[in-house]
């Protein structure tokens, strides 16, 4: 089914088509989002069997000016069909037109969502995991550089986050295609609050435009504002040209200086006293990330063990020996109802609750209960044995789920101690008739 071109009601309104039913060979689906360029469609790949995403640039033909840059942006964007292959950065597989409409093809993440969801005071992400997503960015940055393409429009909207915390580069509409004149659209730039002092001159653009803009979206996801805020666009272009932002620590006071200075370092109003490439910004955001890391584990090392050193699973463990522990195991939390291990399953783990409360079922039925500092999966020290019991988390409940396999290099005193204070735990579940139940 063909689909008509948008119809000009009144200066600057334009009436959407109704969605196509099909595009070349792909079966339109619904509408997903919809833009200032064009509307994007949920489609299906019926040849590979596959999801995709199908941008169609809204094209006016009332006002040439907007159609001839719809159509730029269109001929931008095609031209990079196969140039880009990055993990980072969003596959384009097709482009075409089909009754006016000019339209790209591109992967489909379900369930991603664009970095624009964690830029409110109120729902940032933690800090690490920003430094972690922008040297993605970063890295992929470096790689269209390389290539000839410089994005300039990089922006939280167009940085996408899949499920599974990757990201996803997104949106060459108005990229810069190195010696290429389908990338000169004249009148578009980018997105005002992220461009570089010099895209707002009109200055040359280089991969240096796209490193500050990045520098400017890592300060939004970290404190919620933008580096530059002012009520009108002509304020808010002479702040970027002549103003400093406010320093990142007076908005979050837990922000690392370390990296405060990174962002600083990319936003120089001056492109000589940047990072001289979006590889340069990548190595300094390893570097930050790998202390912010390398100080999470620490703090977390020593909450874990001020809270393993209280319970009474561990009151006869030395502190070298809870260390071994730590080290053999991983902190987990379950809901309210989840299952922590089934009847019936085979894994080499077992498990101590060091905050909570946990219930005991076999075949459905409730057979007893475990509260803090009890243990339960002893039978992992047999291999080949099946759980006998269902445990499911009785409220919000944090545990300590060590290897069997990895507590076999422990030293042969952490060993000895296990092994005591798992007869002890077995002989108190003899007495109180929950024994095959509670050591599933």
């Amino acid at each position: 089914m063909s689909a008509t071109l948008p119809i000009l009601r009144r200066p600057g309104a334009v009436v959407e088509p109704p969605a196509p039913e099909r595009l070349g060979k792909y079966d339109v689906i619904r509408e997903v989002g919809r833009g200032s360029s064009g509307t994007v469609y949920l489609s299906h790949d019926s040849y590979f069997g596959r999801d995709v995403a199908i941008k169609v640039y809204r094209v006016d033909t009332e006002d040439e000016e907007r159609a001839r840059v719809a159509r730029k942006m269109f001929l931008s964007e095609a031209h990079m069909v196969g140039m880009l292959q990055h993990p980072n950065i969003m596959p384009i597989f097709d482009a075409g037109e089909e009754d006016g409409l000019y339209y790209v093809v591109t992967e489909f993440v379900h369930g991603a969502r664009t970095l624009a969801a964690y830029t409110r005071p109120d729902n940032l992400l933690p800090i690490d995991d920003v430094a972690g997503i922008m040297f993605k960015c970063a890295k992929a940055l470096h790689y269209s550089h390389s290539r000839g393409v410089i994005h300039r429009d990089i922006k939280p909207s167009n940085l996408m986050l899949t499920t599974d915390s990757d990201l996803r580069l997104i949106d060459f509409g108005i990229a810069i295609l190195t010696d290429a004149d389908i990338s000169r659209i004249e009148g578009i730039a980018g997105s005002p609050s992220y461009m570089s002092p010099e895209q707002v001159q009109g200055l040359e653009i280089t991969g240096q435009s796209d490193v500050y803009a990045l520098g400017a979206v890592m300060y939004e996801l970290l404190t919620g504002f933008r580096p530059f805020r002012a009520g009108t666009l002509a304020k808010l272009l002479h702040q970027i040209v002549y103003a400093t932002p406010a320093p990142i620590h007076t908005l979050r006071k837990d922000i690392p200086p370390e990296l405060e200075a990174v962002i600083a370092g990319a936003m120089h109003k001056e492109p000589a006293s940047r990072y001289r490439n979006a590889l340069e910004f990548a190595a300094a955001l390893a570097r930050v990330h790998t202390q912010l890391c390398s100080l999470a584990a620490s703090i977390d090392h020593k909450e874990h063990f001020g809270l393993l050193r209280k319970l009474k699973f561990f009151h006869d463990f030395s502190s070298p020996e809870i260390l071994e522990v730590l080290r053999a195991g991983s902190w987990h939390t379950y809901s309210s109802g989840d299952a922590i291990v089934k009847e019936g399953a085979m894994d080499d783990r077992f498990y101590v609750i060091v905050s909570g409360e946990c219930r005991v079922e076999r075949v459905g039925k409730t057979v007893g209960r475990l509260e803090t500092g009890s243990c339960f999966g002893e039978t992992s020290y047999v291999r080949g044995a099946k759980r006998q019991a269902t445990i499911l988390a009785d409220s919000e409940v944090t545990i300590l789920q060590v290897s069997s396999t990895l507590l076999e290099q422990a030293s042969p005193a952490c060993q000895l101690r296990f092994n005591k204070v798992f007869l002890k735990s077995l002989i108190g579940r003899l007495q109180g008739g929950e024994a095959s139940a509670a050591s599933g």
